[in-house]
């Protein structure tokens, strides 16, 4: 079903884009698994920062107020060493997204799931606006913002937003130090992604998009050089350049929900069996 004309963005592409978005929906008419890599850029439309991007988050900020790198600040060591600090950069992430929606291009990706045989996302984003459109295989890489963990023992919580945290919150069990279960600085990627990961490019994808990410991590290019080399389409949408764009066969130069929609438009359009 099409969707109402006040979910899709309003604005229009480039000439060259719009030539691509034809490419893209073209193959994706003779692609079964595809897959999407998402980064900040993903869920700009829904009224989240990006983190180093223009207009970024941490974009000009070379120390944070308490004097550190923001690097240092949303690390692993200094959640364990000075929570209070690491927290007060974490509520400030939170409250920089509380509240947002999906926006149409977290939806097309979840509609995408009922026209072929797999649509997986790889997401470097922690806000859970994928799961939230509907989208059922998703690779959270860095971990969802939403879920807490006690640091000393096995209590859990998912949370709509940290209004009523302490600063740092504590363990309603045990009194220890609670963390969201996301990535931090210093830390590393769960193994058990990664593996799953590796094992769904291991089935291989006839089409990889590259969305709002500026690809600094190999993970997240590792499957653009995995499609590339069994000869299937690799597509950036990212209004910047990136390690990912001397790997894409198209380039769409626009923000993910315009580019996503009309893509799904024009593959919508000649689809011979809706």
């Amino acid at each position: 079903m099409e969707p109402a004309r006040s979910d899709r963005p309003d604005a229009e592409l480039s000439d060259d884009d719009a030539q691509a978005v034809q490419g893209v929906a073209q193959r994706l008419g003779r692609a079964r698994r595809v897959l999407a890599i998402t980064g900040a850029g993903m869920s700009v439309d829904s009224g989240l920062p990006t983190y180093r991007g223009e207009n970024g988050l941490y974009e000009a900020e070379r120390r944070t107020s308490h004097g550190h790198a923001i690097e240092e600040a949303l690390s692993g060591p200094m959640l364990s060493s000075r929570p209070e600090v690491a927290w007060h950069h974490l509520l400030e992430v939170e409250r920089a997204g509380r509240g947002a929606r999906p926006n149409r291009g977290h939806r097309v990706l979840a509609e995408m799931q009922g026209y072929f045989d797999a649509v997986w996302v790889l997401t470097q984003n922690v806000d859970g606006l994928h799961q939230a459109a509907g989208s059922r295989h998703v690779i959270d890489l860095h971990g969802d913002l939403h879920n807490l963990r006690c640091m000393r023992c096995r209590f859990r919580e998912r949370v709509v937003d940290y209004s009523g945290l302490g600063l740092p919150p504590l363990c309603p069990d045990c009194g220890g130090v609670l963390r969201p279960n996301v990535v931090l600085f210093g830390e590393h990627v769960p193994e058990a992604k990664i593996r799953r990961l590796e094992a769904e490019v291991g089935r291989g994808f006839d089409l990889v998009f590259s969305i709002g990410t500026s690809s600094l991590f190999e993970y997240v290019v590792a499957p653009l050089r995995a499609a590339r080399a069994a000869g299937g389409t690799t597509v950036e949408i990212n209004p910047e350049v990136t390690e990912a764009s001397p790997l894409a066969d198209f380039k769409i130069r626009a923000g993910a929900a315009l580019a996503l929609d009309r893509v799904w438009e024009a593959y919508l359009a000649w689809w011979p069996w809706k």
